[in-house]
């Protein structure tokens, strides 16, 4: 049975996001969904010397109330350099910083000629999806017919795509209505986030609630043991 997950695409999430990736067969980045401002779309966090911090790609949105993620541009093409610049600072002394830092640096340097935030969202998804060995489809819901209903939405989605399994983010609990599932054949389940193994971080007290580079920085080839999809734990 063809497992199936579909998410808005995010800045270099944490490492649940790419767990999700990798219990599916296809994930599908859903991009012509309502930008939303202060969101994961186009930030995320890293552990600083001073705390954690925001990285935010800077992205026009004035007049743009009804723009669609993949509609969404960046305002500047410098963003690149300083978010580098500022992961440089603050990784530098990482166990794997060096090994990983000319792969990072040259992502920052196509990140920084790519003008639409989609874009640049997926270099970095597919990207980290290949150091980290995860071989899922990525696709766009706009390679697919959408119809109307929140549910029926994705439903339809899963069905297009050849899917008869949907694994969701927990906060589609608020909204999804497994009837429409059933309707449609699948089989719907639930992605737990919770009881995920600490591993050494830089910078204070230990948080799950930053990007993966955190994770890739400090265990390079071994951030697949503190991942739960890599060790057949899925709850």
């Amino acid at each position: 049975m063809k497992k199936v997950a579909i998410l808005q695409s995010n800045y270099i999430p944490w490492k649940g996001y790419f767990d999700i990736i990798n219990m599916v067969d296809e994930f599908i980045l859903y991009d012509d969904m309502q930008y939303t401002r202060r969101d994961w779309r186009n930030r995320n966090k890293i552990k600083t010397f001073g705390g954690v911090k925001w990285l935010t790609i800077p992205v026009n949105v004035k007049g743009k109330f009804y723009q669609k993620i993949n509609e969404t541009e960046v305002n500047r093409s410098d963003w690149a350099e300083e978010h580098w610049k500022t992961i440089r600072y603050n990784y530098a002394h990482a166990p794997y910083f060096d090994e990983l830092s000319p792969w990072l640096g040259d992502l920052y340097q196509k990140a920084g000629s790519l003008t639409m935030l989609s874009d640049i969202n997926y270099l970095f998804l597919s990207e980290i999806c290949r150091y980290l060995g995860i071989r899922t489809k990525l696709s766009w819901s706009s390679d697919y017919e959408l119809i109307d209903g929140k549910t029926e939405r994705l439903a339809a989605l899963v069905k297009s795509a050849g899917g008869g399994f949907y694994l969701s983010g927990p906060a589609a609990k608020d909204y999804i209505q497994p009837e429409v599932f059933d309707e449609y054949g699948i089989e719907l389940a639930y992605m737990d986030y919770g009881g995920y193994p600490e591993y050494p971080q830089l910078h204070g007290d230990f948080t799950h609630q930053v990007s993966i580079l955190d994770l890739l920085f400090m265990e390079g080839p071994s951030s697949t043991a503190f991942m739960k999809s890599f060790s057949g734990v899925t709850s």
